[in-house]
C-alpha cells in the first residue's frame, strides 16, 4: 500500500512510518523540521525512517498549498494519515495564528487534495483535549464535545468536524483519532516525562502544576502505532443504524469515524513522577504549581468502540514505559 504521512520528523509520525515500511508499505512523508521544538531531534527521527528503502521525503509546509497538491499529484497515495499540526495546549497561549495556519489551514488542503485524487481514507490526528471541560469519565466519543479550554483544543474539534463535511459531500472515509497523553522513546522535548527526565538528571526542579494531582491516561507509543495501523486498515464506513433525531457524534451515515486512542487506565502524576524517579535513582525537587489555563485536571479514555471494531489491545504499563524512556535518552543523550 502507498501511504501518505505528514508529520514523518515528528514523535508519532516517524513511529508509524517506520512500522508501515518494515511491514513493506511504501510511504511519503511531508514534514517542514519547523522549530518548535529541537530540531536534531526531529532530524535524527527522520534518518531512521530514510534508512528505509519505500520512503521518499517531501520537505515543506502543509499551508503550501501548490507542495501538498504536487506531492498527492505526484505520488498517488491510496490512503492518508495526517499527523502534522501545531501541538501544544499552553504555546497556543502565545502564538494562536500558528494553530490556524497549521491545524486549519493547512488540513483543509489536506482534505482538498484527498478529496481530487481519489484516495480511500484519510485517518488524521484529533486529541483527548477536545473533551475540555468535560467532567463525566471515562470520556466517551459518543457524547457532544462542544467547550474546548483551549485554541489548540478547538482546531482539533474543528477538524472533526471539516473531516465530517467532506465525508458527507463526497464520501471520503475519514477517521479521527483522539490521541490521550503520548509517551515513549523519541518523544517530544515539551512533554511532561521529557522535561521531567531532562530536569531531574540535571538536579533541577520541576514545574508540578495542579500540584500534582493530574490524572493522565498515560499511553506508550507502540501501543499508539498499533492501533493507528489497525485503524488505518479499517477504512471508516457509514453507519446504517445513524438516528437524525438522535445524532451520534461518533459516527455517520457518512462514511465517518472518530475514536478515542488511549491506555484506558489513568494514572496519577504523583505516580508517574515516582516511577520515573525510581528509573532514575534520583529524586525529583518540585515546584507545586496551580493548574494552568488550558490545562484540563484528568484525562480517562473510554476505547471500547476502537476495541470492538479493530481490536486494539493497549498493554504496555507505566512502569515498562517509562523505563524504556529512560533507556532511549540516557543512550541519545549520553547522560
Amino acid at each position: 500500500m502507498k501511504v501518505l504521512i505528514t508529520g514523518t520528523a515528528g514523535f508519532i509520525g516517524s513511529t508509524l512510518a517506520i512500522k508501515l515500511l518494515e511491514r513493506g508499505d511504501e510511504v511519503i512523508g511531508i514534514d517542514n523540521i519547523n522549530d518548535y521544538y529541537d530540531v536534531n531531534l526531529k532530524l535524527a527521527r527522520l534518518e531512521r525512517v530514510k534508512a528505509y528503502e519505500g520512503f521518499t521525503e517531501v520537505r515543506g509546509d502543509l499551508e503550501d498549498r501548490k507542495l501538498v497538491d504536487e506531492a498527492f499529484k505526484k505520488h498517488k497515495p491510496q490512503r492518508v494519515v495526517n499527523l502534522a499540526a501545531q501541538a501544544g495546549v499552553r504555546y497556543s497561549l502565545e502564538n494562536p495564528y500558528a494553530y490556524i495556519d497549521a491545524n486549519i489551514y493547512g488540513f483543509i488542503n489536506i482534505l482538498e487534495s484527498c478529496r481530487h485524487n481519489e484516495v480511500e481514507h484519510l485517518l488524521y490526528a484529533s486529541s483527548s483535549s477536545v473533551y475540555g471541560s468535560h467532567t463525566n469519565m471515562p470520556f466517551s466519543i459518543h457524547e457532544p464535545v462542544d467547550h474546548p479550554v483551549s485554541l489548540y483544543a478547538a482546531t482539533k474539534k474543528a477538524n472533526e468536524l471539516m473531516a465530517h463535511t467532506y465525508s458527507h459531500l463526497f464520501q471520503l472515509p475519514t477517521t479521527g483519532l483522539r490521541f490521550f497523553t503520548v509517551y515513549g522513546p523519541w518523544g517530544r522535548p515539551d512533554m511532561a516525562l521529557f522535561m521531567f527526565c531532562r530536569n531531574i538528571i540535571a538536579g533541577e526542579p520541576i514545574n508540578v502544576f495542579n500540584y500534582g494531582k493530574h490524572k493522565r491516561d498515560f499511553t506508550y507509543i507502540h501501543d499508539i502505532v498499533e492501533g493507528v495501523v489497525r485503524t488505518l486498515d479499517n477504512v471508516a464506513k457509514p453507519n446504517d443504524e445513524w438516528d437524525s433525531k438522535a445524532p451520534d457524534p461518533a459516527t455517520s451515515a457518512a462514511p465517518f469515524r472518530v475514536y478515542n486512542i488511549g491506555n484506558n487506565s489513568p494514572v496519577d502524576l504523583e505516580h508517574y513522577i515516582h516511577v520515573l524517579e525510581e528509573c532514575l535513582g534520583k529524586k525529583a525537587k518540585k515546584n507545586m504549581l496551580p493548574l494552568q489555563p488550558g490545562d484540563v485536571p484528568d484525562t480517562y479514555a473510554d476505547v471500547s468502540d476502537l476495541v470492538k471494531d479493530v481490536d486494539y489491545k493497549p498493554d504496555t504499563s507505566v512502569e515498562d514505559g517509562i523505563a524504556n524512556f529512560v533507556e532511549w535518552y540516557r543512550e541519545y543523550y549520553k547522560v
